[in-house]
């Protein structure tokens, strides 16, 4: 502090004697006063202002004692010519407001406005009367004495306010500004519940509550919850020109505080965009506030505020400091210099002149991630069909308007509820009466009580009952139904349950989503104890912009919330990440497939299907040129395997009837009658599910329905990895066969030929080529992305740098569907001729024939490069690189994979040079992040770096700085890299000896972007799995890896993929209107639809 502080501090506390006679007008000095809590007026940015004010040469600082204000009468405080005084808790403003008025100074806050922001109804009034732009709201005012009279209905997804509705997620904040618990209610479809916000207690800021109903006491105003993408935006005004803002992580997000050394909360200043900064000028002329706190959302391409704190100071950051007291001492010096005849005139400064990072002439630049992903683990999928007639039934479906279009889907709790309940009555009535005239057929109900009963409690997205209404009843039993026929009306009931995330899905997407990080600069450190390095440190500083997309589905809404918690980690519930991170993108198709409307092609290519795997003999070679005309090893393998398609259905068969009785012998047990399988199922359960598959894979006429087989594979697949417990016989076939039909059934479904898998492929995904075109145009073209303040940033590494990530989780049709436009679609063609001139592809496309399952977590990733020494218009600017994992790994599939060409390889005509070994940057030291030299690609090894020494059980590590490459799940479980500070901890703390070599926790820092996604030894896998997972936690012992990224191309030009895709959408819109099934007499709304496809896709 020195002698400024000392001299500060003399004239802080004194009585000062402002008598004009005796002091001449050159001596004269203007006398700034702090009136505010000793907790405020000594706080470290007060005081560090305080010190750079009073280097203003004519310019005093006084600060009043606590004791003074609080119990001294006004005539007896401090003189002072400007008066900076403001409300805090225990402050008493009324006699602020009263000394004032006594003396008259100049006012830095006005102390009456300080009334309103008390109060968040007013500050609203004033927000909305200046046009400022804030969340759609209502007040509900309660009467202390009669809380129950108000105007608010609870519904079980929305409140109702003074006749306004809002949906859930919608927020609830008390009308005291002084009260800090501000509630988030989620809706049902994400697991309900609600978060509950509070002033910083250590490290929370927020925490998760399942209670779902909104508070019965108290006055609130109610608003429309705006999605952020996990961050808010806190602005700070120096009068109307002056503006700071700063990001941090929401609150709301998973309510940790994110701290830096000295305990204080992680903020990062970012630029406001000019009508932010219009915004921060209404604000502080609206509530006459020159120093100023006020929170911003940016939402849906808009900026709302949603708060306003009044008297506000920026903490650690010495520019706002300097910034701050200069503006301040500018202000005093004006309005009084002149009246009290003191010589000044405001400095005239240069302006400021932004920071602009360069790079190097052969360094590139990541501008742009876009992954699409399957989704994780789930339960096998299931669904029920029977035709009831009660007219309980026929009421619930009047009630919830089932005759406007003959259809009906029920998801809501509440509506569950009610089938259930009738579900409960039916069978009640008929266990007293069973002569009674209850025609639903009472397994089938007691199956329907049995699935809704799951888990205790409907969080609405595992279950939904659809009714159809047959006019003359259902015209066709299948074999699950009865051979009478009745006649008259009927609703046809299809129950669906299963198909729902599992822990072990959601571990998979989390892990992911963590070793995901790495692919971004500075991604391969101590990402588990370093935020601020690599991703984490883009997105914070607001140089990532990021959006995540996901199908309606909930299995694959929740792997995009495990996902993103695993990228930013995040912590806590899935629910609030889902909320705020994870955007519907049901429209147009673009993640969301209706699976009644399949193509024709769809329809022949599934009739041609069936007819030959209905074939009693060996497949022929013209079967061969039928089924796999495109040569694929993994279809030729498979059908090698079957030989006989309708012998190995009899033995599939067979196998599951094997399987349904050992189960049932297991229910006749008493000791295994009870026994809880995996995810809560039971063995009634599992028989239920055996058994259906068993009535409907043979069909009456004797012939199999191939339909099945992928349910089949399905269970099988599922029981084999979750409930292995059983040791049930011959699973391990029943395995192996079934997955060889479903080879061959679920990708040819896809289309045979290369002009039907393209046909369908279009069907598919045409809305999300065109997204992806738009988000590779866009990166280079959008200037008015959130940016980082580049003057604020001392801290930050390269705060120019500013990456674009889109990601979108989808389903198994998405991921065949975008495979088979990029391997069939003649990407190479577009601009370079012939795809076999070109050998990287080639291989490419050997790799991926001789892929057999897209299996859960299944990436396709598109990376961009920018070259700024490039010329804009070059072909050389901007780099494409696609890669592609196929996924989880199976049951068995060690010997089988496909070797794919690792992450990132050397292209072929490249493959001779050296590369420049100074253009990567070693992590070990601390330099400033470095994008990758694209000329000289690095030739990676295609073996793993962690090698598996099968005499000796041991692991050899080779020197990762040799080698260059670096397993990014090998070197522990799930994608934790091998420097992660968790497993190091852990391995420390509890003295554990692994198989694994000691120097895998030392291995020297792997160079940047040289990663190699590297397979993973199973055993140690496992191992270190079993280790890190407590034995408590459902289904960690089970958590299959994940296999590695391998590099398709890394070396297309922009203009080459957006030529493709052009393409692409170009020739599927010339055939769509003939494709979709019934299509004719929505033409004209469907062209309407498709041409606002890119339109629409602009406002994302």
């Amino acid at each position: 502090m020195g002698q400024t502080d000392a001299g500060m501090k003399n004239e802080m506390f004194r009585e000062e004697e402002m008598d004009d006679d005796d002091e001449s007008p050159s001596e004269r000095q203007i006398v700034v006063g702090i009136c505010a809590m000793t907790k405020k007026s000594k706080s470290k940015p007060m005081t560090q202002i305080l010190e750079r004010l009073c280097k203003f040469d004519y310019i005093d600082v006084v600060i009043f004692p606590e004791e003074v204000i609080l119990e001294e009468p006004v005539e007896k405080w401090p003189l002072c010519d400007c008066l900076i005084s403001f409300h805090s808790k225990g402050f008493p403003l009324d006699k602020a407001v009263e000394y004032a008025k006594l003396r008259n100074p100049l006012l830095i806050n006005d102390l009456n406005m300080q009334y309103f922001i008390q109060d968040r109804r007013e500050v609203y009034r004033i927000l909305q009367e200046e046009g400022i732009d804030l969340p759609r709201y209502a007040v509900l005012n309660r009467d202390p004495d009669n809380p129950e009279e108000c105007n608010l209905v609870e519904g079980e997804d929305q409140v109702e306010v003074n006749g306004e509705v809002f949906h859930k997620p919608f927020v609830e904040k008390p009308v005291c500004a002084e009260d800090h618990n501000v509630y988030i209610y989620y809706p049902t479809s994400a697991g309900g519940g609600s978060q509950r916000l509070f002033r910083k207690i250590g490290s929370r800021s927020s925490v998760y509550s399942p209670e779902s109903s909104v508070r019965k006491t108290g006055s609130y105003i109610y608003e429309e919850f705006m999605p952020t993408d996990g961050t808010d935006v806190k602005v700070y005004t120096v009068g109307p020109d002056y503006a700071h803002a700063e990001a941090r992580k929401s609150p709301a997000l998973d309510g940790k505080v994110e701290r830096d050394s000295e305990g204080k909360e992680i903020r990062y200043p970012v630029m406001l965009t000019a009508m932010e900064k219009l915004v921060a000028r209404k604000v502080c002329l609206a509530f006459k506030q020159t120093v100023c706190g006020f929170d911003l959302l940016r939402a849906n391409g808009h900026s709302f505020v949603c708060d306003v704190n009044g008297f506000s100071f920026v903490k650690n950051s010495m520019k706002y400091y300097d910034d701050c007291a200069k503006v301040l001492g500018n202000m005093v010096m004006r309005e009084l210099a002149p009246q009290l005849h003191i010589p000044w005139s405001i400095p005239m400064e240069a302006e400021d002149i932004p920071i602009v990072p360069t790079t190097s002439g052969t360094m590139m630049e990541l501008r742009c991630v876009i992954a699409i992903i399957r989704h994780g683990d789930r339960t096998p999928k299931q669904k029920m069909k029977m035709e009831v007639r009660h007219p309980l039934f026929f009421e619930l479906f009047e009630k919830y308007g089932g005759y406007k279009t003959g259809k009906l889907k029920l998801k809501k709790p509440k509506q569950l509820q009610e089938v259930l309940d009738i579900a409960r009555l039916l069978l009640v009535e008929l266990g007293q009466h069973t002569d009674c005239e209850i025609e639903e057929k009472k397994s089938k109900l007691e199956q329907l009580k049995t699935v809704l009963e799951m888990y205790g409690h409907f969080s609405g997205i595992n279950r939904k009952v659809q009714l159809t209404y047959l006019r003359n009843g259902k015209p066709k039993a299948s074999s699950e139904e009865e051979d009478s026929k009745k006649d008259g009306p009927s609703l046809l009931l299809v129950l669906k349950w299963g198909g729902e995330l599992t822990p072990a899905g959601r571990v998979q997407a989390e892990e992911l989503g963590r070793a995901f990080r790495c692919m971004y600069p500075g991604g391969q450190g101590d990402y588990a104890g370093f935020p601020g390095c690599g991703l984490l440190r883009l997105h914070s500083t607001y140089r990532h912009d990021l959006k995540i997309y996901a199908s309606d589905e909930g299995r694959v809404q929740m792997t995009a919330a495990a996902f993103a918690k695993g990228l930013l980690a995040l912590e806590g519930e899935l629910t609030p990440i889902l909320v705020q991170m994870v955007k519907s993108a049901n429209m147009n198709g673009l993640l969301d497939s209706d699976s009644d409307s399949l193509t024709d092609c769809q329809q022949k290519v599934k009739a041609r299907l069936h007819e030959i795997m209905q074939k009693d003999q060996d497949f022929t070679e013209e079967d061969y040129q039928k089924l796999a005309p495109t040569g694929s090893p993994s279809l030729v393998n498979s059908m090698k395997v079957i030989e006989n398609p309708v012998k190995t259905c009899d033995k599939v068969y067979a196998l599951i009837q094997s399987l349904t009785s050992q189960i049932r012998k297991r229910l006749e047990d008493p000791k295994s009658a009870d026994l809880q399988l995996y995810h809560s199922e039971t063995l009634e359960l599992m028989l239920q599910r055996w058994s259906k598959l068993e009535r409907d894979f043979r069909m009456k006429n004797g012939r199999y329905d191939i339909s099945k087989i992928p349910d089949i594979y399905d269970c099988i697949k599922y029981d084999l990895q979750h409930n292995a417990s059983l040791d049930l016989e011959d699973t391990r076939e029943l395995f192996r066969l079934s997955r060889a039909l479903a080879d061959i059934v679920i990708p040819q479904e896809y289309g045979i030929n290369r002009a039907e898998k393209l046909d369908i492929a279009q069907a598919y995904c045409v809305p999300l080529m065109k997204k992806i075109q738009l988000d590779l145009q866009r990166t280079h073209e959008d200037e008015a992305v959130n940016k980082l303040h580049p003057l604020y940033s001392r801290g930050v590494m390269s705060p120019g740098r500013h990456v674009r990530t889109r990601l979108y989780f989808t389903s198994e049709s998405h991921v065949h569907s975008l495979l088979s436009i990029f391997r069939y679609g003649g990407l190479l063609n577009v601009c370079s001729g012939f795809e076999e001139k070109d050998q990287q592809w080639k291989q490419a496309m050997d790799y991926l024939s001789a892929v057999t399952e897209l299996n859960y977590m299944t990436q396709i990733v598109i990376m961009l490069y920018e070259d700024n020494n490039k010329d804009p218009s070059s072909e050389e600017r901007f780099h494409v690189e696609l890669h592609f994992s196929p996924g989880v790994k199976g049951c068995e599939d060690e010997e089988t994979i496909p070797l794919g060409f690792g992450f990132r390889p050397a292209s072929s005509e490249n493959e001779d040079k050296k590369p420049n070994q100074g253009s990567l940057e070693d992590l070990s030291q601390d330099e400033p992040d470095q994008a990758l030299q694209i000329s000289d690609p690095i030739n990676i090894q295609r073996r793993s770096p962690m090698i598996r020494n099968r005499k000796t059980g041991s692991m050899e590590v080779p020197d990762c700085q040799s080698s260059l490459c670096s397993g990014l799940f090998s070197a522990s479980a799930l994608g934790v890299s091998c420097s992660a500070p968790n497993l190091r901890d852990y391995v420390r703390t509890h003295h554990l000896t692994f198989l694994i070599s000691s120097e895998l926790f030392s291995m020297p820092a792997v160079k940047r972007f040289s990663v190699s996604y590297a397979r993973h030894p199973t055993n140690v896998y496992d191992r270190l799995y079993c280790i890190l997972c407590p034995a408590g936690f459902e289904g960690c012992s089970m958590v299959p890896s994940i296999y590695p990224l391998e590099t398709l191309h890394n070396s297309l030009s922009l203009k080459q993929v957006d030529e493709f895709l052009n393409s692409v959408c170009e020739s599927n819109s010339e055939v769509q209107a003939k494709t979709m099934k019934g299509v004719k007499h929505k033409s004209a709304k469907n062209t309407g639809q498709m041409s606002s496809v890119v339109w629409r896709f602009t406002q994302i």
